[in-house]
């Protein structure tokens, strides 16, 4: 007992020290020290000591229960929410590397900040203003998706009246439900499979239905179908860009289904919103977004499985709300937030960059 509140202790120390750090992530690994993410740098926190065998097994012990220990058992990793005394909450992912444990710990704040407050383009606004169709949220991990895509959620839920039902692996956010019903399941502990979550929401009277990952054939498929039925969907996906997101979609399904799949993506997509997070001049990071909307031109490609024309339409069709990410990231630049180098560094094309920056 003695070890395990020592552990629990030197555990809530570290988790503290992420909030006051303002990081983002923690990391614990065997024969390394505690290591912070502070704007997208891995710091390692070397007054703690190198973490040994031993700790990392009395940490399991202390962030896991007698269920998920038989899950982390059969499984050999293993993912969930923990919480500090209503003070702290983080994503985990408990996984073994080289025979030894090791955690990874995703911050996750308590208030769901709005979409202006994360620097987030105004055309989200009229985006989620949709009664239905797919949004999709797309980037590489640690890019603020889950995030972007709670403000979207909180948005609906304090200005319609809407039943939301989430499914998540696992829940992250926690909304304070205002003039929607929110109905948020997590994977194996409230449902068995993001599928079987989207499968039966459509008997459970659901308005909007948000799809913490769209892992697989089946996910896709059945999100695709809500999308069609009268619904909107709103979900992730670990793609860098509007071009590669349509792609994946689409290549996901077999051969003899992917002019089937075109046609349904090119009449119910509303919009994909890409973004990365640059460091910012001075400290900290900032989104640079891309946002393509599914107009008629754009159905058009889409059709006709012209997707690596996309880039080109995007790039010339503000009018229309959308934003090219090199459009994006000059901004950033004209308002002294990102360095020209950074810039260059996340272009999709350098020479269309700087003919933006002129």
């Amino acid at each position: 007992m003695g070890n395990f509140i020592r552990s629990e202790q030197q555990l809530k120390k570290l988790m503290e020290m992420v909030v006051q750090q303002g990081s983002s992530d923690l990391h614990l690994s065997v024969g390394r020290y505690p290591t912070l993410r502070i704007d997208g740098d891995l710091v390692p926190l070397t007054s703690e000591g190198v973490l040994t065998q031993k700790d990392l097994t009395e940490f399991c012990d202390v962030l896991t229960n007698d269920n998920q220990k038989v899950v982390l058992n059969k499984d050999w990793q293993l993912d969930f929410t923990y919480e500090v005394e209503g003070k702290m909450r983080f994503r985990v992912n408990i996984f073994y590397e080289m025979g030894n444990l090791a955690v990874a710990f995703r911050l996750i704040p308590f208030k769901i900040r709005t979409l202006e407050e994360l620097g987030l383009p105004s055309v989200l606004h009229s985006i989620i203003q949709k009664s239905q169709g797919l949004i999709l949220l797309v980037g590489p991990t640690g890019s603020g998706k889950s995030t972007s895509m709670a403000a979207m959620i909180d948005e609906i839920n304090h200005t319609r009246a809407e039943h939301i039902i989430t499914i998540e692996d696992p829940i992250e956010y926690i909304y304070q439900q205002d003039r929607s019903i929110i109905n948020q399941r997590e994977v194996y502990k409230d449902v068995r499979s993001f599928h079987d979550g989207l499968r039966a929401a459509f008997r459970e009277d659901v308005d909007v239905l948000m799809v913490g990952e769209m892992r697989d054939l089946q996910t896709i498929a059945t999100t695709v179908t809500a999308a069609e039925t009268g619904h909107l969907v709103i979900a992730t996906l670990h793609t860098n860009d509007s071009s590669q997101t349509i792609d994946r979609i689409i290549d996901i399904f077999p051969a003899g289904q992917q002019q089937q799949i075109r046609s349904q993506l090119a009449n119910i997509l509303v919009a994909v919103v890409s973004q990365r997070l640059i460091p910012r001049i001075g400290g900290g990071r900032v989104p640079a977004i891309e946002v393509l909307i599914n107009n008629d031109a754009i159905s058009n490609l889409i059709r006709e499985g012209q997707i690596h024309q996309i880039v080109n339409v995007l790039d010339t069709s503000l009018e229309d709300g959308m934003i090219s990410i090199n459009r994006s990231l000059a901004e950033l630049v004209k308002e002294e937030q990102i360095s020209i180098e950074n810039a260059e560094a996340y272009a999709s094309d350098k020479q269309t960059l700087h003919i933006f920056l002129r």
